[in-house]
């Protein structure tokens, strides 16, 4: 009866512990969205300028629309794609980013077992003991016997002043942090992966088109030479035309080095060495540039940012370790309890008249520890730290947003001109094309004109990749999706499962 009493002492204890006490310190807040509408300073156009002759559509700004968590889609690439699935799942760094999620998660559940929930260990042992009394200056002869225990020991703490609570939420916040730094890991890697391919297919189409030049103006060298031969021509006009080919041809290698450099960058990130190969080259033809760019409002954006959220969850742990810190200053109270028995031999062990129990109560008040209030201080100037880092991320990412909508604007703007002028050098060269029909113009001006064309071409391609890189920087910017990622913008809670 004794030991029933103890143990329902016990459980009532431990229950009051669990859901009576309250946690000192403040309760985290959440920072409000900046009080800001727009991002610039002058406003976007609804939409951007639309390029000529199909080669650059113009993009409209969807206010209040989703980012698809699969959003390099939207670029119309099966193989684009396939990289970007492939690199999610064998990419090193994400995986790092994984497993130190999931150490986080042990943690947090490791120190809530022990820390929300009693501790019962069970033990059972046995000594063999030899006892004289004449040693004590006793009269008898010295015995020896055996001595056997087995029992139940029960340690409890109750968290009065909420200190345990307190530090599991900041090991939840910290729970959360890893969580949105894995989301910004993966956001991260799936934009390298696809302006790593956009700039490679660029540079693979500037190669191309600066090899046309070069037979061009490699063709242009002959005639003149043979001019020079028939006294039609001036060896300086040879010398200025060679000039030009071997700078031609200089820049050939470069554009190979960058393009092979980039392979190298896809493969890493794809989580292969660069010597494996096997990675499917992405053209520029098979890249579709996305219509509608869903725009958050700058209210909006906190919550769908992993970079913000992660910030702030940086600064609910300093807000919650604040508070581990002033509950040190509060009465600690230990309890522990044993239910056990005890005998001489192993048969009487769990019999009658065996049972042996105890309970402690211990009530620890700090009465003088200069340390603690400089603890709590320094908490409190941790926690300020982290409110201030919140509000730079949140500027910074105001900025990114900002870059980001003036270069697509800007960059469409620069394409619809290009566009203007390949389709210009595109009709002068067909003009000239008739007339050399017609007997009417040299060769040389249509080797020149021709030049003209496949130069205005080289640039139109970069500024076509441009657009294609921003559009990725864009969906990087509003968060990639970030909210349609189940479990992700969950906010772990110190009491779950209780």
């Amino acid at each position: 009866m004794k030991s029933a009493n103890l143990l329902t002492c016990i459980a009532a204890a431990v229950t009051i512990g669990l859901v009576g006490g309250c946690a000192v310190g403040p309760d985290f807040q959440r920072p409000t969205g900046p009080g800001v509408s727009a991002y610039t300073p002058t406003p976007l156009p609804p939409h951007t300028v639309e390029a000529p002759a199909a080669t650059g559509e113009s993009q409209r700004f969807v206010a209040g629309g989703a980012v698809e968590r699969q959003w390099w889609r939207a670029l119309g690439s099966p193989r684009l794609d396939a990289l970007v699935d492939r690199a999610l799942q064998a990419n090193p760094t994400l995986a790092a980013a994984r497993a130190t999620l999931r150490q986080a998660e042990e943690v947090y559940a490791a120190r809530s077992g022990s820390t929300l929930y009693p501790q019962v260990d069970a033990n059972l042992g046995g000594q063999r003991q030899r006892f004289d009394p004449g040693a004590s200056g006793q009269a008898g002869a010295a015995r020896e016997f055996s001595l056997y225990h087995a029992g139940v020991d029960v340690r409890y703490t109750f968290d009065a002043a909420g200190g345990n609570r307190r530090a599991l939420e900041a090991l939840a916040a910290r729970v959360d942090q890893q969580r949105f730094q894995v989301e910004g890991a993966r956001l991260t890697l799936a934009a390298n992966i696809v302006t790593t391919a956009v700039t490679e297919a660029r540079l693979a189409a500037q190669v191309e088109v600066t090899e046309a030049i070069l037979a061009s103006q490699e063709s242009q060298l002959r005639l003149t030479r043979e001019r020079l031969r028939l006294g039609q021509a001036a060896p300086d006009e040879v010398l200025a035309l060679q000039t030009q080919v071997e700078q031609t041809r200089a820049g050939i290698p470069l554009l190979r080095q960058q393009r092979q450099q980039n392979e190298h960058l896809l493969a890493v990130l794809v989580g292969q060495a660069p010597g494996s190969g096997g990675l499917p080259a992405i053209a520029m033809a098979e890249l579709t540039l996305p219509v509608d760019l869903p725009l958050a409002v700058p209210s909006e954006l906190v919550r769908l940012r992993p970079d913000i959220q992660a910030a702030e969850a940086m600064l609910q742990a300093a807000n919650a370790e604040y508070g581990v810190a002033v509950a040190k200053l509060y009465p600690q109270l230990n309890l522990s309890a044993n239910l056990g028995s005890q005998s001489l031999t192993t048969g009487a062990l769990f019999g009658s008249g065996s049972a042996i129990w105890n309970l402690v109560g211990q009530l620890t008040q700090p009465l003088f520890n200069p340390g603690l209030p400089a603890e709590k201080r320094a908490a409190l100037a941790a926690f300020e730290a982290a409110a201030a880092n919140y509000r730079v991320v949140v500027l910074e990412a105001l900025r990114n947003v900002a870059d980001v909508l003036r270069a697509l604007d800007n960059d469409a703007q620069r394409l619809a001109a290009l566009a203007v002028a390949d389709a210009a050098a595109r009709g002068f060269l067909a003009s000239i094309e008739r007339r050399y029909g017609l007997g009417a113009a040299s060769y040389v001006e249509l080797l020149i004109a021709r030049q003209q064309a496949q130069q205005t071409s080289l640039t139109l391609i970069e500024a076509r990749a441009a657009r294609l890189v921003d559009s990725a920087a864009f969906y990087q910017a509003m968060g990639g999706g970030m909210l349609n990622a189940a479990g992700t913008v969950a906010r772990s809670s110190p009491t779950d499962g209780l």
